[in-house]
């Protein structure tokens, strides 16, 4: 589908709010079924060819800061209509375990400067891959969320002179960290969800509006990284997410860990 084509296929923008959701929905476009990525298109439709999904040219390419690996997860507003691209759950969560285990091989001779913090193709040092390890949140597997978030929490972030592994812009890097070490994080801004992750403090208190809102993690160590059982305010979730309200209105959010996924 050209780009005229596709914008024909959408209702009429009736004000600015429509018109982002809109073209919020243009990922869509750019997907390629081939290769589960997204691509560049050429004026008449076809895919840029050649593709090498490694390749960086900075600010050059059809990728700023990045390649298609560390873009074509990039979708934090709509990570069901992404999934939904790739068939099924599981299909999606192969491509997640493909984006973390395949070679940290940046190719190109004027690699963006950006991609730092490499764990496969996941690039850590900067933020657009952000949100990507707590995307197993929407398959069948949330305990690779959890393996991965351990990973990038006590493998990136160490007291030593070179501190976090890439550019604290507007402060980002530290709060993935805060927010990561609490055991939640917020995959997309302005959107009052919050998934489940790995904590790694045993307690936090959090002072909000409706007083304050603990944190509690039970049978916490370095090897017990995984979540066997989330309460919060004595109901346990059913599902790894929660939400704004529930925070501020205070209260108290426990985790049950151990070593061994559920």
């Amino acid at each position: 589908m050209q780009f005229h084509e596709f914008e024909k296929s959408v209702p009429e923008a009736k004000d600015i709010a429509d018109e982002f959701m809109i073209k919020g929905l243009y990922f869509k476009k750019y997907f390629d079924k081939t290769t589960g990525l997204m691509r560049g298109i050429n004026a008449d439709g076809s895919w840029r060819t050649p593709f090498r999904p490694r390749y960086s040219s900075h600010e050059k390419s059809d990728y700023v800061e990045g390649n298609a690996w560390q873009w074509s997860f990039f979708v934090p507003h709509a990570p069901e209509e992404l999934i939904a691209l790739y068939g099924s759950a599981d299909r999606f969560e192969a491509q997640l375990d493909t984006l973390f285990n395949t070679e940290s091989i940046i190719e190109g001779e004027n690699a963006s400067g950006d991609i730092t913090g490499l764990i496969g193709q996941y690039a850590h040092g900067n933020e657009p891959s952000h949100h990507m390890a707590y995307l197993y949140n929407w398959t069948n597997a949330p305990y690779k969320t959890q393996e991965r978030v351990d990973q990038i929490l006590y493998d990136f972030y160490k007291p030593t002179p070179e501190g976090i592994i890439g550019n604290e812009d507007c402060g980002q890097m530290s709060a993935w960290y805060v927010l990561s070490a609490l055991g939640f994080y917020q995959v997309c801004p302005g959107d009052p969800t919050f998934t489940i992750g790995r904590p790694i403090i045993d307690y936090a208190s959090i002072v909000v509006p409706g007083g304050k809102f603990e944190i509690e993690v039970h049978n916490n160590s370095r090897k017990n990284k995984y979540v066997q059982k989330i309460v919060l305010n004595g109901n346990q979730l059913s599902k790894s997410f929660f939400y704004y309200n529930e925070i501020m209105k205070g209260g108290k959010l426990e985790f049950f860990m151990a070593n061994t996924p559920k």
